[in-house]
């Protein structure tokens, strides 16, 4: 089996919940002077509720709600292997150059591209065609028609939560990128990053 390094993590590039309002509210008629009859409420039609964003298509988000998506698991970012014969995708606990490996986040997301020229730029486009991606990414998920899970930060209002339910990289790299030589890439293949975690409870 032969295998070469694989395109580098994605760039999400385009593309609590809030308790929804009643459906009625009430205001209370004007008691007419010297009216002895109380006041009563009347029912007033509501304002419909305005959909989150992140239960919208994905076509319809704007650039900013498109990178809000990302939960910030860390995963995608981890170094891949290809094999050349077949074409399967390995992943390994190693990773990419930028990744800040406590919070999980590029360390500098502005200007990824000039340091990590393969990065993938994710796009609605390419999400059918992308393999690689983690079952729990929000961008996958979404793609499928499916809601967010409870631990994806835009419900939870944490991005902790992450973490809590087993789907970030935390704590799981064994490497950075510069810190292992390509041969040595493939000693560091593992399962976890295309898994769902049995603790993230849907």
């Amino acid at each position: 089996m032969a295998l070469k390094k694989g395109k580098n993590a994605p760039d999400h590039a385009v593309g609590g919940r809030n308790r929804p309002n009643p459906n009625h509210v009430t205001v209370e008629r004007a008691e007419k002077p010297g009216s002895s009859f109380p006041r009563r409420a009347l029912p007033v039609e509501a304002a419909p509720t305005e959909t989150p964003f992140w239960e919208k298509p994905l076509s319809d988000l704007t650039r900013a709600e498109w990178e809000q998506l990302c939960d910030g698991c860390g995963r995608c970012c981890l170094v891949k292997l290809e094999d050349e014969d077949t074409g399967a995708i390995y992943h390994t606990s190693v990773a990419c150059k930028l990744l800040d490996q406590q919070s999980c986040r590029c360390g500098d997301y502005p200007r990824r591209r000039r340091y990590v020229p393969d990065c993938v730029r994710l796009t609605l486009e390419k999400l059918a065609d992308i393999p690689w991606l983690p079952p729990t990414c929000a961008y996958v998920l979404r793609f499928r028609g499916k809601p967010l899970p409870p631990w994806h930060p835009l419900i939870s209002g944490d991005p902790e939560s992450v973490s809590r339910a087993g789907v970030s990289a935390r704590g799981r790299i064994e490497a950075g990128e510069d810190d292992v030589e390509t041969d040595d890439l493939p000693d560091f293949i593992r399962l976890w990053p295309k898994r769902w975690p049995k603790k993230a409870r849907w």
